[in-house]
């Protein structure tokens, strides 16, 4: 990993994202206090240790 910086950001949601699914599921933007419910809860949600090996598996080859 040499020249790699390991605090590289691969993938992140903002506000605009949650907003955005909050307007095509319910109509209307959360509300600040709303989006302090769900934040904890959306990151728990998230299998990100899935999506990698899923990722590893369908592009890397191991065999080598």
């Amino acid at each position: 990993m040499e020249n790699q910086n390991k605090e590289e950001i691969i993938y992140s949601l903002d506000i605009t994202d949650i907003q955005t699914v909050a307007e095509q599921e319910i109509e209307r933007e959360l509300t600040i206090n709303e989006i302090e419910k769900i934040k904890d809860l959306i990151a728990e949600k998230i299998d990100w240790y899935g999506t990698i090996a899923d990722s590893i598996s369908e592009k890397i080859d191991v065999s080598d």
